[in-house]
């Protein structure tokens, strides 16, 4: 199974993924990467931060919108070329994440699709913003 090839993508079409996001997702992710900052694993020390609790990587929450474009759009076989990110409000543990990806552009000469990317929680607040370049699977 393949996603969408570049000639099956239109400016406008869009895709999600949701997760909420537990304390385990949060000590895995760690423990994969070995970003073990306090500020995400040690709530002692993040109640005195100016969040006052621990908070959730901010590269694990921007892993969702690789999931959106790997998994969906423009799906299996995609190439993932570019991110830029904002991070804009954090995200809490518990909290609901909406990762979405919106197709903003189309080169067909270059197989490179564009696509706004966000991340939102469950009060409505968008807590990352982007932009991504792909390259969509070719045609089997």
């Amino acid at each position: 199974m393949i996603g969408k090839t570049i000639t099956e993508l239109n400016v406008g079409d869009t895709a999600r993924i949701q997760k909420t996001i537990s304390e385990t997702d949060v000590y895995l992710y760690a423990g994969i990467t070995g970003d073990l900052n306090p500020a995400h694993v040690n709530e002692e020390y993040a109640k005195n931060t100016f969040f006052k609790t621990r908070i959730v990587h901010g590269m694990l929450t921007a892993g969702f919108i690789s999931a959106v474009l790997g998994n969906q759009l423009p799906g299996p076989g995609t190439i993932y070329i570019h991110q830029s990110l904002n991070f804009l409000a954090p995200v809490c543990f518990g909290d609901t994440i909406t990762a979405q990806a919106v197709v903003s552009e189309i080169d067909q000469k270059k197989n490179r699709a564009k696509l706004k990317t966000t991340c939102m929680n469950q009060d409505g607040v968008i807590v990352l913003e982007g932009e991504a370049i792909v390259s969509p699977p070719k045609s089997a």
